[in-house]
């Protein structure tokens, strides 16, 4: 079965993780820009990071038959920073009209603090005024729950969001039933550590159903899985889940999310 992971990061896999990737089925990945481990030290490294994402990495990725999409933004982590983050802002509009770049991501929090949020709502009003899909982190681990509410409030205060043109990632057990209240997507990250197992996801999805739900390996520098998604799809199908529940989810919801970017095209696999 084909699939597609609409959140990890190329940029930090090897040549033999998009092997295995695409004998596993995957046709296509959604990468959104990202911390790279370290903090920045000017908007030009950004520039270069964007480059990255919307030209090498898309060559990368179509050598082994796999169709790469990115986002851009400005990552929680390094949204502390409001003067700086400026800077990098005010480089996006260049970057958001390239071609397969889906819209301003991955942008959210990361401490929940008063400069996180005014990087944040500049960032949202950005995608707002182009008309652009939003995708957000949410904190991980203790600061979750505050930061995905934050956000929530954020977006509910303004009147021009789409809801069906946002997704809000990392979600858990304690946020999902938020998100999907409010009429978000909402995305499971299959991560070892900070985020969601396969096991955790499936009882997520049997308990919220499939609809609007996005799951991803949110693969990247860390003690991650570039195949979480086929093993969530190995879990699924060993709980009696059918072809068609599981395509749905893995295949068909981040089709559907993507195909409304202005700048998304795709010819599924014959």
């Amino acid at each position: 079965m084909y699939f597609f992971d609409p959140h990890t990061h190329i940029a930090s896999r090897t040549t033999d993780d998009l092997k295995a990737l695409a004998k596993a089925g995957c046709v296509a990945v959604g990468e959104p820009a990202f911390w790279m481990g370290f903090d920045r030290s000017g908007a030009k490294s950004f520039y270069d990071y964007f480059r990255q994402l919307t030209e090498w990495e898309r060559k990368r990725a179509a050598n082994y038959g796999i169709r790469h999409y990115a986002w851009v933004g400005v990552n929680a982590k390094e949204a502390e920073d409001v003067a700086f983050a400026r800077e990098v802002i005010a480089l996006l509009p260049e970057f958001l009209d390239r071609p397969d770049v889906l819209g301003i991501g991955e942008i959210g929090l990361n401490k929940n603090t008063r400069n996180e949020v005014t990087t944040l709502l500049e960032l949202i009003d950005l995608a707002l005024k182009r008309d652009e899909l939003m995708l957000f982190h949410t904190p991980h681990l203790e600061d979750k729950y505050a930061g995905t509410r934050m956000i929530l409030d954020i977006l509910r205060g303004d009147s021009r969001v789409d809801r069906n043109r946002v997704c809000i990632d990392h979600c858990e057990e304690h946020t999902i039933g938020l998100v999907l209240d409010e009429g978000y997507w909402a995305g499971i990250t299959l991560y070892p550590t900070t985020k969601a197992s396969a096991q955790r996801a499936t009882d997520m999805i049997e308990q919220y159903g499939p609809e609007r739900i996005l799951v991803n390996s949110s693969a990247d520098w860390g003690p991650s899985d570039p195949l979480a998604v086929p093993e969530l799809m190995f879990v699924l199908r060993s709980r009696g889940h059918s072809s068609t529940t599981i395509r749905r989810i893995v295949y068909d919801n981040p089709l559907a999310f993507f195909n409304q970017s202005r700048n998304f095209s795709f010819t599924p696999p014959q």
